[in-house]
């Protein structure tokens, strides 16, 4: 199955495609530039791979939580494609695709992205299973959320995500008799894994193409005029 894959969730950009036996794959610090880099991405891996958009069975994109204009750039050209060539789209949850590689940690996944206002978006994981909800909390709470679901005062944390590097920083003083360690490949974009999971039977179901992106906070926007 040909699948293309789109992360633009944070500040790391990221494109995967599988087909046939190969695979391809595109990671760029994009900053604020999604919107003048998606698509160049994409083209680039079609040329490389000798694949065309004409070849693509689905087409999968991170849904949430993350960067509001980043996932809307995504989610916007994920729909459009899969609109034009007639085929699925499935959109995943940003943080399930982070925890996902880390399923065989011995303890704690907490997947973390910066969302601003002294605030995380985040997730607790054990051996890949959800155990909490999709939050958007200080590191205080955090630490209180991880204390509740933790099997024993030795259980190991393991922080991901792009916003892992400063929550390790703002959670340590709350959790002293923890374990807190970084993932060392926090930083990265996961369209891999995205691409990955979207070849799951377990969650192969299609989203309608009148969804949007899973925003667990009001942009600025809608704050303002609140």
């Amino acid at each position: 199955m040909n699948i293309l894959a789109l992360d633009t969730s944070d500040q790391v950009l990221s494109v995967a495609l599988s087909g046939g036996n190969g695979l391809w794959y595109s990671e760029i610090d994009a900053g604020l530039r999604h919107s003048e880099l998606l698509l160049e991405s994409i083209d680039d891996l079609f040329r490389i791979s000798g694949l065309s958009a004409k070849d693509l069975d689905k087409i999968a994109c991170m849904k949430g939580p993350g960067s509001f204009t980043g996932l809307r750039i995504g989610f916007s050209t994920a729909k459009g494609l899969a609109m034009a060539l007639g085929i699925p789209l499935l959109s995943l949850p940003s943080l399930d695709c982070m925890a996902y590689p880390l399923s065989a940690w011995p303890g704690l996944v907490l997947p973390a992205i910066d969302a601003k206002k002294a605030s995380f978006f985040a997730a607790v994981y054990r051996a890949g299973k959800l155990l909490s909800d999709y939050m958007d909390a200080a590191a205080e709470k955090l630490a209180a959320e991880l204390i509740s679901l933790s099997l024993s005062a030795d259980e190991q944390i393991l922080l991901s995500g792009p916003g892992a590097e400063l929550l390790f920083e703002r959670i340590c003083p709350f959790l002293p008799h923890k374990m807190v360690k970084i993932d060392h490949d926090f930083r990265k974009g996961r369209a891999k894994e995205l691409l990955e999971m979207a070849k799951s039977v377990i969650v192969n179901i299609p989203d309608d193409l009148d969804s949007g992106p899973l925003y667990i906070r009001k942009s600025d926007a809608e704050l303002g005029t609140a």
